[in-house]
């Protein structure tokens, strides 16, 4: 592995659809980090090959090896903040063959209510899987890092930041040690960044707005919509039901801002 830098790298341990690249989207316009989007992504879809991935076209220049990723996001903290933004489930098991890991990053987990991410990937994708849905292998992470003396890992709720974007990001900033940027939270750029492209579908949503924008979806609707899709896609209550507790752990430990 390369030598330690001097600049922190942050991953942002999320699950699908848990506005992860909305928050990814925050980062780049900070304008101080180079950003990585889902670099383990090749990992687990090209190098394991574990699922042929729908609405991605891989590029033949990223590395797959987990090794060579990691020698890449080191070498790129040689000169400057690194933000990467991945799911946990791309990294297990093989990141616990790296204890080193646990505290050479800055490890920080996003999740956000498993019905309304369930029901976002799935209209994307209607052949996900157990794993896919990802609360369970941040749990398990998480549990791993705390197994290496990992003090109270950061958690952060995705609705917590759209009611207090300043708040909840502002924090992660300070706890990984990146000053406050305030005119990173409206998007200026019109551009989509180039590693977008190879998964424009997905992140199509984020790539339209300017700004983090507040959940108006009601916990009642939530419900009905998602019993809804539940009843010609029963598979959906089984993904639900054994998530929910990994969401609901992680949940108790999540940070909270004097706005909410």
């Amino acid at each position: 592995m390369a030598e330690r830098s001097r600049h922190p790298i942050i991953v942002l341990w999320a699950h699908p659809r848990s506005m992860s690249t909305a928050t990814e989207r925050i980062m780049r316009e900070r304008g101080d980090c180079q950003c990585m989007h889902e670099p383990f992504m090749y990992y687990y879809y090209v190098h394991l090959a574990r699922k042929t991935m729908p609405h991605f076209e891989a590029e033949e220049d990223r590395p797959s090896d987990f090794d060579a990723i990691v020698e890449q996001m080191f070498e790129a903290a040689r000169h400057t903040p690194v933000f990467s933004k991945d799911m946990a489930y791309y990294v297990l098991p093989e990141i616990y063959r790296h204890p080193d890991l646990a505290h050479e990053l800055e490890h920080v987990f996003l999740i956000r209510d498993p019905r309304r991410a369930i029901l976002s990937y799935h209209r994307l994708d209607p052949n996900i899987q157990l794993v896919e849905v990802g609360l369970e292998s941040q749990w398990e992470l998480y549990k791993w890092l705390e197994s290496h003396n990992v003090i109270a890992p950061l958690v952060i709720r995705a609705e917590d930041i759209q009611n207090d974007p300043q708040g909840i990001i502002g924090a992660m900033w300070q706890r990984t040690g990146l000053e406050y940027k305030a005119d990173a939270f409206e998007w200026k750029r019109d551009d989509a960044p180039e590693d977008w492209k190879q998964v424009s579908l997905w992140h199509r949503s984020t790539q339209d707005r300017r700004s983090i924008e507040r959940e108006t979806t009601s916990e009642t609707a939530l419900q009905r919509e998602f019993d809804l899709a539940a009843k010609s896609a029963p598979g959906l209550q089984t993904l639900l039901h054994h998530h929910l507790p990994f969401y609901q752990m992680l949940a108790a430990a999540a940070l909270r801002s004097p706005a909410i």
